[in-house]
């Protein structure tokens, strides 16, 4: 591949090129190259001095590499597209491996002649960074299998469940708790959580990074509760935790944690990496309800109110007022 035809230039032919000289200096920037070709013979018309430097101080390009050029040009004139995207990998001097991007543009001369312009753009240090980024998430991956491994294995040893609570074990644990608050005048808390925009989540990244996120969640409920509390899946993206004599305020700072841990943890599926929030409601017993349906009906009201405040809140139900008392 050679670009000796640039003597052969014509006035006629890079006219067009003259005249959008000020959008040329915009795609060059950042050290962009660009050729011109005639699509009839796959002559050079036109390129960058920037193009220039870099081809004219090397050995000639490899016939392979020329041959992937050329066929990449003929795909982009045959295709009846306007624009097309290839990667070209270079074997630079001393071995070095270089990959350059390139965007081909079917232009037409002043005399209708179809010519190729192709924009260069070096993503060597681009694809290097990518790839040192899909390791490094390989390996946070890899390291989050183990500890969840690890995690499973200890809770076997211990009273708390490994898997959190079905709906009607939960709701067993919550009335025996009111019981108690009622026998021995002490609060706790019914914590309801959601997590937030789950179905655009499956959409976007498919079924497995769901139960991926619902998975992590169930790890940090646990790493930010106590031992004594009681941790429940009630659907789909939706969680309910038991605070045992524990009141709103203390309730809303062991949230706020894990809020927190939510939404700055990474979660890895695949190679990607997925982020995730929350929206709670805290209502507790006695202050923001008399009953278990009542405190049911309070911590349902807050979780709506975080979930339409935009997520990723924290939302209390609202204390009950002592009845005014005749004279």
């Amino acid at each position: 591949m050679s670009i000796s035809a640039l003597s052969d230039l014509s006035d006629a032919v890079v006219a067009p090129v003259a005249l959008n000289e000020g959008l040329l200096d915009l795609l060059l920037i950042d050290g962009a190259m660009a050729t011109l070709k005639r699509a009839a013979d796959g002559r050079h018309v036109w390129a960058s001095p920037s193009w220039q430097d870099w081809v004219g101080g090397e050995a000639p390009l490899p016939q392979p590499v020329a041959n992937a050029i050329q066929a990449a040009d003929v795909r982009a004139l045959a295709s009846g597209q306007p624009m097309s995207v290839d990667d070209h990998v270079f074997e630079r001097a001393g071995g070095r491996r270089v990959e350059l991007r390139a965007v081909r543009r079917v232009l037409h001369g002043l005399a209708g002649e179809p010519l190729l312009l192709t924009l260069w753009r070096d993503v060597t240090a681009l694809r290097r960074e990518s790839l040192q980024l899909q390791q490094a998430l390989g390996q946070i991956e890899r390291l989050q299998q183990a500890i969840e491994a690890m995690r499973r294995q200890h809770e076997q040893g211990l009273d708390r469940p490994g898997e959190l609570f079905r709906r009607e074990h939960f709701e067993e644990h919550l009335r025996r708790e009111a019981a108690l608050s009622q026998r021995e005048h002490r609060e706790f808390a019914l914590v309801l959580l959601a997590i937030d925009r789950i179905e655009a989540m499956r959409q976007s990244h498919g079924e497995a990074a769901v139960q991926r996120i619902v998975e992590m969640m169930g790890h940090l409920m646990r790493t930010n509760t106590r031992a004594m509390d009681v941790l429940s899946q009630l659907g789909e993206g939706r969680f309910a935790i038991l605070l045992s004599g524990v009141g709103l305020a203390t309730a809303h700072a062991r949230m706020e944690h894990l809020r927190r841990a939510c939404a700055t943890q990474v979660v890895v599926q695949d190679g990607r990496s997925l982020g995730f929030e929350i929206s709670i409601g805290i209502a507790s017993f006695p202050h923001t309800a008399a009953t278990l349906a009542e405190l049911s009906q309070a911590a349902v009201r807050a979780l709506t109110d975080a979930r339409l405040r935009g997520g990723n809140r924290i939302a209390l139900a609202s204390i009950r007022l002592p009845e005014a008392s005749g004279v």
